[in-house]
């Protein structure tokens, strides 16, 4: 088959792999800690390049994985939340869980252990499918839901990611959703070319909280160099059928990651870390601590489901 599902063990850490032999395009999830998404590596220049920054080995992603988050699901809120408090049906709630910065940060599934439910391949495609039944394991979100992740690697390099909540709880449940990946496509980042399709970002105070405003922000519509900037904003975006909402792209090789998405997804989080190897570029659902500023919140009904997509297309770009 042109498709191929497997499993393997490296380093200490266990992996599922989704392979397409036609590209030697590999996909490696880590159902472990929260069903991250590890590696997307593509043939450039006639070499192996992983696109994911990732964690070497297991030591290292336990001692770093509740700092950087790398490639980590968001759930069930996203970015920060401030000071990890929310008032929810008129209950106030607070998560233990607080980042150096005295709020909680990332949601609680990142490093919970996925169970794979399904795998699947043939001449078309590869999948896996993982999930988290969440049973009111944290004081600040004292709810029970059900976390399903497919990951399905298609031709054209492209990789679909569709995350599937339900409610199992008797109340309705605050959720916002999203996904924590670092791209790297070889170099530093300030050489990069990007481009997203936001003309507007979410307003944000000096600790990273939303103000509640939206201001105009066009830095990238049309695309420019990252250069040496210091970006740590969310974007609105608007989602254009068959069209890229960002793409990446390092000249220097012609490497590009083109992410897609939908109205399910309208919220476009990007960071620039200080070492400038890589850039997390984050589709959220919600804007960050929209438990309390209700951007993008969704209440989910009980015994109600919502679905998240989002494409990642990666490549080499032609040259014109």
């Amino acid at each position: 088959m042109s498709f191929s599902v497997s499993r393997s063990t490296r380093n200490g850490l266990s992996f599922v792999r989704l392979q397409d032999n036609a590209t030697n395009t590999i996909i490696t999830i880590l159902p472990e800690y929260g069903a991250l998404l590890h590696a997307f590596e593509i043939p450039v220049n006639g070499e192996h390049l992983n696109i994911i920054d990732n964690y070497a080995t297991r030591e290292q992603l336990e001692q770093e994985l509740a700092i950087s988050y790398k490639g980590s699901k968001l759930s069930p809120f996203v970015c920060r939340l401030h000071n990890g408090k929310y008032t929810f049906d008129e209950e106030d709630f607070e998560f233990p869980e607080k980042f150096h910065d005295g709020h909680s940060i990332h949601g609680l599934l990142y490093n919970r252990p996925f169970k794979i439910t399904n795998e699947f391949a043939d001449e078309m495609q590869a999948n896996v499918t993982l999930r988290y039944h969440f049973r009111r394991e944290n004081p600040g979100y004292p709810y029970e839901y059900m976390c399903e992740v497919r990951y399905t690697l298609l031709p054209r390099q492209i990789l679909q990611v569709e995350t599937t909540i339900l409610n199992m709880d008797m109340l309705s449940i605050p959720l916002a959703d999203g996904w924590h990946p670092y791209f790297q496509l070889g170099g530093s980042i300030n050489d990069y070319e990007f481009q997203i399709s936001a003309d507007t970002m979410v307003e944000f105070d000096e600790k990273l909280i939303p103000t509640g405003k939206l201001v105009p922000d066009i830095r990238f519509l049309e695309g420019d160099r990252i250069g040496d900037r210091l970006i740590d904003n969310c974007f609105v975006v608007k989602p254009i059928a068959q069209r890229p909402c960002a793409v990446l792209l390092n000249p220097a090789n012609n490497a590009y990651i083109a992410i897609f998405t939908n109205n399910h997804y309208p919220y476009l989080q990007v960071y620039t870390p200080l070492h400038r190897k890589s850039i997390a570029i984050e589709n959220l659902s919600g804007a960050p601590d929209c438990f309390n500023n209700e951007i993008g919140l969704l209440i989910l009904e009980p015994s109600r489901s919502q679905t998240f997509t989002v494409w990642y297309q990666a490549g080499v770009a032609e040259n014109d």
